[in-house]
């Protein structure tokens, strides 16, 4: 073998093992990777406010400050969901009487005009709905209480993780830094510079990616929020927050938050234009949130030469989660990133070679 073809094989065994440790390990390194993850997301906040008044502001500070802010963020946004349960399924149980009777009336004039005999058993279907709604609430509940009493294995292992991993981003934002020169370190003088300009180009894809996309987050989440309040709907800044945040896992995040608006809608406006209002709020505010999202926000702000394209991160957040679960969603972007430009510069090696010439 040739010294490249030595250096290829050496780095596809690295890899190989370890892809090996990572499924090995998956259930341990959880909190680790996810720690690892925020704090290269959180690392330029930090730097930023330890860089205020000349470097005065001690890091530790620093550290703490930006930790505290993203944990009351992560708290505050657990807490939407809170309303939205709360208040959704009870008028759900209200009112699917009357939703079936609505939609009995409706469907038959207009499948009669088509030949089609049809007519709903509401008398039977109503009790089955509730009697479903009510099931489920009870088993989810049920099953909740049950995972608790289990040893506590379930919940130690809950608040394990949300012990563990603020301890470990602490650490990792006080010393993310030095760990990186320190892993760089162990790349062979030779491979320094290839190294050093390939990290630094992964680096500016996912920081980029990131930080962009964090940005149409945010502007998503009070576009969403406004818009919804304009129609009155009550649950409008929590649902309208939750489709921001949840832009981040493209078209499923969207999705989920207009069919959240839509149900609200349904089961709010039952009394004051019905499916109609809700319908159109649906359509004029999220269709009009897809196109700001699609033809303005991502291309200014994400950046269309980035190259992740919405539905390679799909496949790979579907790809990683299926071989490593939840630590293969948290790695799926970090990994795309350094996939898209290791095959930037193998497309770019072979355009220049003499294979893809002609030349011998």
């Amino acid at each position: 073998m040739t010294s490249p073809q030595k250096t290829a094989a050496s780095w596809a065994l690295i890899a190989l093992g370890l892809g090996l440790a990572f499924w090995l390990l998956a259930p341990v390194l959880t909190p680790f990777l996810v720690a690892a993850v925020l704090a290269y997301a959180l690392t330029p906040l930090v730097d930023k406010l330890d860089a205020l008044w000349g470097g005065r502001v001690p890091r530790l500070l620093a550290v703490v400050v930006v930790e505290l802010i993203f944990m009351l963020l992560v708290f505050g946004v657990l807490l939407l969901m809170v309303p939205i349960l709360a208040k959704e399924l009870p008028q759900l149980k209200a009112q699917v009487p009357g939703l079936l009777d609505r939609l009995n009336d409706t469907l038959k004039p207009v499948l009669a005009q088509l030949g089609i005999d049809f007519s709903l058993d509401v008398a039977t279907l109503k009790p089955l709905a509730l009697h479903y709604l009510n099931t489920n609430f009870e088993e989810a509940m049920g099953s909740l209480l049950a995972s608790l009493k289990l040893g506590g294995s379930v919940a130690l292992v809950v608040f394990g993780n949300a012990v563990l991993i603020p301890v470990v981003l602490f650490y990792l934002l006080m010393d993310w830094k030095s760990l990186v020169a320190r892993l760089l370190k162990l790349v062979p003088p030779r491979l320094r510079s290839t190294t050093d300009s390939f990290t630094a180009e992964i680096d500016a894809v996912l920081g980029q990616y990131l930080r962009g996309q964090l940005l149409v987050m945010l502007i998503l989440a009070g576009y969403y929020s406004l818009g919804l309040s304009l129609f009155r709907l009550e649950l409008a800044l929590p649902i309208g927050i939750f489709t921001g945040l949840a832009i981040f896992v493209p078209y499923l995040g969207f999705g989920l938050g207009l069919v959240l608006a839509l149900l609200a809608g349904l089961l709010e406006f039952v009394g004051v234009g019905g499916a109609s209002k809700a319908l159109l709020m649906v359509a004029v505010v999220y269709g009009a949130g897809q196109m700001i999202e699609s033809f303005f926000l991502t291309p200014r702000l994400v950046g269309e030469r980035i190259g992740l394209h919405p539905l390679a991160v799909i496949f790979a957040l579907l790809a990683f989660g299926q071989l490593l679960g939840f630590v293969g969603v948290l790695i799926a972007l970090p990994a795309s990133a350094v996939l898209l430009v290791a095959g930037r510069r193998m497309t770019a090696n072979y355009l220049q070679s003499g294979l893809y010439q002609g030349k011998p």
